[in-house]
């Protein structure tokens, strides 16, 4: 009996069923007025919003000011915020903002425009100092790279007047702030020249992490550079702190003659003779957007 229950079970549980086999519930019919075309169009557009308002065209406001090589989106947020911006001569203040193609934008009174985005690698000399200009005279970087981009590019960080290597170069707002935020951890490799040999015993205190002036820094790697008197060292960190590496070999009782920024963000200077420039390739560019 118990397998003729089973059989029955499967029988009804494995027997397929569609809404047309099944049979009609017995409720009562909706009634709906039938619609003309008018109708259907007007409760289409409530689903499917005109493509060419402002509410879906156009450019953020912050994104908008990031791309005219101001500063990064989050920055123009804050700008936005304080009163900075003004769209056809008005005041905004609004975070959504979207720019339509026509639209005046004012930032604290001067017109800006989008512009192309440019990504420019100087093998920085010494004497140069990170600056846009300087009141004293000095040389600075951007003297280096004059005839590199119409476009507005600035340093992403810094490196000290005496410090040579690797500096790039952008408009892209966004992408400095990544590559300047220590969350981001972004790899930077030095060759220092110190005044002596480093003791083996100094070198193993400057591994993992070390205080510099009550704050935690953390060395990623040091290392006597292969070759070379050991005065010769190779000292990764991702810290973007001032003169931070000199004051690390300072803190066990060395300086640093010479000091070379060899590797910043996997970028190299192969290639790339002391004094010269060169623009990013798409590809270097693409890894750079990639960062986490």
């Amino acid at each position: 009996m118990e397998s003729n229950k089973n059989s029955s079970r499967r029988r009804q549980d494995g027997k397929k069923s569609t809404p047309l086999s099944r049979k009609p519930q017995s409720k009562k019919p909706l009634s709906r007025k039938p619609l003309d075309k008018k109708t259907v169009k007007k409760e289409f557009k409530k689903i499917t919003p005109n493509k060419t308002s402002d509410e879906t065209s156009g450019i953020r406001l912050n994104k908008y000011i990031a791309n005219s090589g101001i500063c990064s989106r989050r920055e123009a947020d804050t700008y936005i915020e304080h009163g900075s911006v003004q769209v056809n001569g008005k005041l905004v203040t609004e975070m959504g903002y979207k720019v339509q193609p026509d639209d005046i934008v004012q930032f604290d009174g001067t017109s800006i425009t989008p512009e192309q985005k440019k990504y420019v690698l100087l093998n920085k000399p010494k004497n140069y100092i990170t600056t846009m200009e300087d009141d004293r005279g000095r040389k600075t970087v951007m003297e280096l790279i004059a005839n590199a981009s119409k476009e507005r590019i600035y340093p992403v960080g810094r490196l000290d007047r005496n410090t040579t290597g690797l500096l790039l170069f952008t408009n892209d707002g966004d992408l400095a702030k990544k590559l300047t935020h220590p969350k981001h951890n972004v790899r930077k490799l030095y060759h220092a020249s110190l005044d002596k040999k480093l003791e083996l015993r100094d070198l193993e205190k400057l591994r993992g992490e070390v205080v510099i002036e009550g704050k935690k820094v953390f060395i990623d790697a040091v290392s006597y550079v292969n070759g070379e008197p050991k005065t010769e060292i190779g000292i990764e960190i991702h810290s973007g702190r001032n003169r931070i590496v000199r004051k690390i070999f300072e803190h066990v009782g060395y300086k640093v003659n010479k000091l070379d920024r060899v590797i910043f963000a996997e970028l190299t200077k192969k290639n790339l003779p002391r004094g010269r420039w060169r623009e990013l390739t798409n590809l270097e560019v693409n890894n750079l957007q990639m960062m986490k």
